[in-house]
């Protein structure tokens, strides 16, 4: 069986479509990754505001059509059913957590396809920067911060940051690494103590898996694809759907699509 990074996004779908639940990490490797959130068109407009007022963690790659299940990012693919794990929210509160949402999905619903900062690891790794929830097999340690995103219309909340522990001597490789793709998070929203975004333990994440932060490693914090998910807790909309955190879209768009020039 192929590898999951050496899966093409394609493959990946088909397996996740089959019914396979894992995080995404490390799939297909050299593709972009991406968040989803769909909620009614009523609150489409609110939501479109609020990523544009929070472009750091909320970088719009793709917005459908109502009721469309359908995505540019990859023709043929269905929104519905190709990602390995949803959320179904019904007044900001979780109702379930299937594999598909195909019965849930409505006529009225716009989907937001929103830049991964898993898409930005292989460049990462290629700059020989550790990536420790890969080498433990898990799912990357997301944390609500306490730093408010600028409110549009009904949607407020917290800014949600995704956690790496990198070597303190490869720290600016990775600023630099991450800056060149602002359009799945960019460069990190914070580097060093925790406390100074209000998380009061690192072996205690809100989404994700807690990861080994080693002697000479520094937290490094991006900003992250959940925080909508933290605006409809926060906002409680009639209804909304969600990937589950770290169980993203892979897309048949390269990761180098998205690349600055040096």
């Amino acid at each position: 069986m192929t590898a999951p990074g050496d899966t093409s996004p394609a493959a990946a779908r088909e397996r996740f479509r089959s019914g396979l639940v894992t995080p995404t990490a490390g799939w297909a490797v050299g593709y972009t990754q991406a968040n989803l959130v769909a909620v009614p068109r009523e609150d489409a407009y609110d939501l479109l505001l609020f990523a544009h007022r929070n472009p750091k963690p909320c970088p719009v790659l793709d917005v459908t059509d109502p009721g469309s299940p359908t995505t540019a990012l990859a023709p043929g693919a269905d929104l519905r059913t190709d990602l390995p794990c949803y959320r179904v929210w019904r007044n900001g509160r979780l109702s379930d957590e299937p594999s598909e949402v195909t019965a849930e999905w409505r006529d009225d619903l716009v989907a937001f396809v929103i830049g991964c900062s898993f898409t930005f690891e292989a460049a990462l790794a290629e700059a020989g920067v550790p990536l420790r929830h890969l080498e433990s097999g898990g799912n990357v340690p997301m944390y609500v911060t306490d730093r408010p995103c600028r409110p549009a219309g009904r949607f407020h909340g917290p800014l949600v940051v995704s956690m790496r522990p990198i070597p303190s001597g490869l720290v600016p490789v990775a600023v630099r690494a991450t800056a060149r793709v602002p359009a799945v998070h960019g460069a990190p929203v914070h580097v060093g103590s925790p406390e100074s975004l209000g998380i009061g333990d690192l072996d205690r994440p809100d989404f994700g898996d807690s990861v080994e932060v080693r002697p000479g490693d520094v937290p490094v914090f991006w900003a992250c694809g959940v925080t909508p998910q933290a605006a409809v807790m926060a906002s409680a909309p009639e209804f909304a759907i969600t990937h589950a955190p770290g169980h993203m879209f892979v897309t048949d768009l390269p990761d180098t699509a998205h690349q600055l020039a040096d």
